[in-house]
């Protein structure tokens, strides 16, 4: 047998092996659950309840994911993780989607072999001051000392704003929010600074809420949403849809208690599976987005039970309404 011969067969059973370990759904539906990655603790967004369970806005994806894929949005392993730890860890295959509150940005998006499946969350960076401090705007905050949290865009951010403003600033760092949090209660920085989304789910666990205000000034894009690697075309899109069909579930005002109503709506049919092939090109079953919805809800729905105006977080919908009610939050058809 040849040297080039050799080498071809080589090659081929190379990519045969990517393609093999490429296979996410196949990988999951093995086993029989979803390796979700989520933050080590942050309201709202992936923490534990008072009865030990994971839940949030970032949780309920990972739970849509799993009824999606496995027809049973309990079958999630959260795996908690630092901003530091979370791009290895779904590289290296420890997890099958990062579900964690992540800045979709270039650089993560072409130079780390990762994919950003959408957006569940559009936020941006601000600041959160001690009230006694007298603070009103973040330009008054020249000379003062941030915590911020490593291994963020905050970092990158923070520099930016500085530089525009012209003001000087030092920075208390930390691996996690949680001690970034710390920092700011025990008054080792004049600011805490990251998106404010976290910034009004911190300030609800903060020894004395009423102490700390956030700020009006926002310095960023960050939206934020599920990520998972590159070379995975089938997994790529079996994300990207599934949140895709919690957004367009409360565009069609399709709810977890609705969903078994009989319609006449062609799009509401397609999307649970009950006309056409939607599940078939995904390589899911026809029910798939029907479990989700019924399992996990809408986006809406979502929404509103994790950080809502109704919850301690106390968040407005702003941005993330949909795109017919002054937001920008938008799903592509189901045809």
């Amino acid at each position: 047998m040849s040297k080039l011969l050799k080498l071809s067969i080589a090659l081929l059973l190379a990519i045969g092996n990517l393609s093999v370990q490429a296979d996410t759904l196949s990988n999951v539906q093995a086993k029989g659950s979803l390796n979700c990655g989520v933050t080590t603790g942050l309201a709202g967004f992936s923490a534990v309840d008072k009865h030990h369970k994971w839940v949030g806005l970032d949780v309920d994806l990972c739970r849509a994911v799993a009824a999606a894929t496995l027809g049973d949005s309990e079958k999630v392993k959260y795996i908690p993780l630092t901003a530091k730890e979370r791009f290895i860890a779904l590289q290296s295959g420890e997890i099958d989607v990062l579900s964690r509150v992540t800045t979709w940005t270039l650089t993560r998006d072409a130079s780390l072999g990762l994919n950003f499946a959408g957006v569940n969350y559009y936020d941006g960076q601000g600041f959160m001051v001690k009230k006694d401090l007298g603070i009103k705007d973040a330009s008054e905050l020249d000379g003062a000392t941030f915590c911020v949290n490593k291994g963020t865009t905050t970092e990158l951010n923070l520099a930016d704003y500085a530089q525009e403003q012209g003001f000087r600033y030092n920075t208390s760092m930390t691996d996690t929010i949680a001690q970034t949090k710390s920092n700011f209660e025990a008054g080792r920085c004049d600011a805490l600074t990251t998106d404010q989304s976290r910034l009004y789910a911190l300030k609800t666990t903060l020894k004395d809420p009423s102490s700390a205000i956030v700020l009006p000034n926002v310095i960023s894009k960050e939206p934020l949403g599920p990520v998972v690697r590159q070379g995975d075309d089938k997994w790529f899109n079996v994300v990207r849809w599934t949140l895709n069909a919690m957004i367009t579930a409360e565009e069609l005002g399709v709810t977890s208690a609705t969903v078994d109503k009989p319609s006449n709506n062609s799009e509401v049919n397609r999307l649970l599976g009950n006309a056409g092939t939607m599940g078939e090109y995904l390589g899911l079953d026809k029910k798939w987005s029907y479990n989700i919805i019924k399992q996990v809800g809408n986006y809406s729905e979502s929404f509103e039970r994790n950080i809502g105006v109704n919850t301690p977080i106390n968040i407005t919908r702003g941005l993330n309404a949909l795109w017919k009610d002054g937001g920008i939050l938008y799903s592509p058809p189901f045809r």
